[in-house]
């Protein structure tokens, strides 16, 4: 039977297992209770298991009937810091903790896949199913590489999705080459001289040097940046005092910056660290700049991104399996794993029109199956390939 029609025959059980995920959600390398469900069901199927690589992280291996290529599946398990507005039944009981990105039914397309295949094993070659922990810019993916998941788990290509509210229900996109941009985070502490805000001339105000911190970091982009090279530079969190009459000692700022080019994004790094200098030295505070990569540019290698089309195409029709042109300023931790084994990583439309990122995110289940189907066809159809 194929996969989409036999894994069309448990869609219910997968509902039942997305809500449950989505009810308790868990932070990155917090996702205990998650791993442990996705290890108990892998286990239930006959599942090879290895738990604790990359903290949480949980890896099913499957062999199937007959000698082939081993093909990797990743899905993501960690929730975000949102607390969540959808009144749903099965809304979120932890609060300030959502899954508001669909990574629970992300964990649970690829618990459809493992029992398919588990249950099938019509197929050549090895299946090694990957549930990391920690994507929403900690560095789960990371981790895992470098606890030995490639050594200890070697695959000779690997695939991802992420659910898309942005496309039409059922389609299937995929860019090939670079696909979503590298990601650094910064964090930017001003230390002035704290007093009293009836005395300011009396102070080394770090609220008013950080807040034109803010601005002039907006012309990096536009005047030192080749207009040609897409990048963003966001400013996305400012703390600082605890009283109305007290002027305070510190500010930070904190924020991302996004790019497909090495160059343009080392640009605005020493860009960044020239100008919080400069302001430092105009207002007599000490500026110090902390700037980390946390996610390279998520390259889709364009032979397997035409091997996911195709089996994209059997699942949801030629007219749904689309490829993609257009760049997405947005990160993903998988262009690790894309760096070390070829691969591809697609997305998969579904109704509704909130976006990613939004306490009111409701995602469609009706793609479970969908998801579910295509990573499992990943597997028929590369384990056998010359």
């Amino acid at each position: 039977m194929p996969a989409q029609d036999r894994i069309a025959e448990y869609a219910e059980e997968l509902t039942a297992i997305r809500r449950d995920l989505h009810e308790h959600p868990e932070l990155g390398f917090e996702e205990v209770r998650t791993s442990g469900i996705v290890a108990e069901k892998l286990k239930g199927w006959g599942i090879e298991v290895t738990t604790g690589i990359g903290k949480t992280g949980v890896i099913g291996v499957i062999k199937g009937n007959r000698p082939g290529r081993t093909v990797g599946l990743r899905a993501d398990m960690d929730a975000l810091p949102i607390h969540e507005q959808t009144n749903l039944p099965y809304a979120s009981k932890t609060p300030g903790v959502m899954h508001a990105c669909g990574h629970d039914g992300h964990t649970t397309m690829l618990l459809g896949a493992a029992r398919y295949l588990a249950e099938n094993r019509d197929f050549a070659g090895t299946a090694v199913l990957i549930f990391q922990p920690a994507e929403e810019g900690l560095g789960g993916a990371r981790a895992m590489i470098e606890e030995g998941l490639f050594e200890r788990f070697p695959c000779d290509e690997i695939y991802g999705l992420h659910n898309s509210p942005f496309d039409g229900p059922g389609e299937i996109g995929v860019k090939p080459g670079p696909a979503m941009a590298g990601a650094n985070f910064f964090d930017i502490t001003v230390t002035g001289r704290g007093g009293h805000a009836a005395r300011p001339e009396a102070t080394i105000d770090p609220l008013m040097i950080a807040s034109a911190l803010v601005g002039q970091l907006q012309t990096i982009v536009s005047r030192s940046v080749p207009s040609t090279s897409p990048v963003v530079l966001s400013v996305t969190q400012i703390h600082s005092g605890a009283a109305y009459n007290v002027i305070p000692e510190q500010a930070t700022l904190c924020g991302t910056i996004r790019y497909f080019d090495r160059e343009a994004a080392e640009i605005v790094a020493r860009r960044m660290a020239e100008i919080c200098d400069g302001f430092g030295r105009a207002h007599g505070a000490t500026i110090t700049l902390d700037l980390r990569n946390v996610f390279d540019v998520l390259m889709n290698d364009p032979d397997h991104s035409e091997h996911m089309l195709a089996a994209a195409a059997e699942i949801t029709g030629a007219a749904n399996a689309r490829r993609k042109t257009d760049l997405v300023m947005g990160s993903e931790d998988f262009a690790d794993m894309l760096a070390k084994v070829p691969g591809a990583y697609c997305t998969v439309g579904h109704g509704g029109d909130v976006p990613l990122h939004n306490a009111g995110f409701v995602l469609d289940d009706a793609i479970l199956p969908v998801g579910a189907a295509l990573l499992a066809r990943m597997v028929e159809t590369r384990g056998a390939a010359a």
